[in-house]
């Protein structure tokens, strides 16, 4: 499996904002995204013996499965070794692919993402389910009713970071006012750039 990182942290947004854990990160994706802030091209080859033995180097038992897009190498055999040593598995994804027959994880946040810059629809949805719908904020032009057919446990809406102080305020800003009006919605902040841990 071709791993980017994995490194031992605190969520810092979508439903366990603040929850020790451990994260593994995915090289690769399926979509190149305008305001994507991760780096998932740089990997090392491991074996799924190796990245289960790595995550258990931790104190945490969550952990969380990122990228990139995992969906792209996650597999049932990986998910089964995790659960046996006592991991509680997390997957965030893009939602654009289905997960392997067999996989089982315990919570899937789905970010999905829009086609190009805003405002534009968002990419075919193809995961099996969604525990956490997290929908990353551009701002009041954004036209969100394409997420009102998509069912899910929790709604988390979170602030575009566009790295200017001034337009990340205002987005910030029009986030919170559009929860205060759809109350379904709840604020999901990038904690860990706030807090300036990883």
């Amino acid at each position: 499996m071709k791993i980017n990182e994995i490194f031992y942290s605190i969520q810092g947004e979508g439903r366990y904002t603040g929850t020790p854990a451990v994260f593994v990160r995915f090289a690769g994706c399926n979509l190149n995204c305008w305001f994507c802030d991760t780096e998932f091209h740089s990997f090392t080859e491991m074996s799924e013996e190796e990245i289960v033995a790595e995550v258990s180097q931790y104190p945490s038992q969550y952990i969380v499965i990122t990228g990139g897009e995992p969906t792209l190498q996650l597999t049932a055999s990986l998910t089964t070794l995790l659960h046996a040593a006592g991991f509680y598995i997390m997957l965030e994804t893009n939602g654009t692919r289905a997960l392997q027959e067999g996989c089982e994880v315990d919570w899937i946040t789905c970010s999905p993402k829009q086609k190009d810059p805003s405002p534009s629809t968002i990419h075919t949805l193809n995961i099996q389910r969604i525990d956490e719908l997290k929908v990353v904020y551009e701002g009041a032009e954004q036209d969100m009713s394409q997420y009102d057919a998509i069912n899910a446990k929790e709604y988390s809406l979170q602030p575009c970071c566009t790295n200017d102080r001034q337009k990340d305020t205002f987005i910030t800003n029009q986030t919170i006012d559009y929860i205060l009006a759809h109350p379904k919605w709840r604020l999901s902040l990038q904690t860990h750039k706030v807090l300036g841990v990883r």
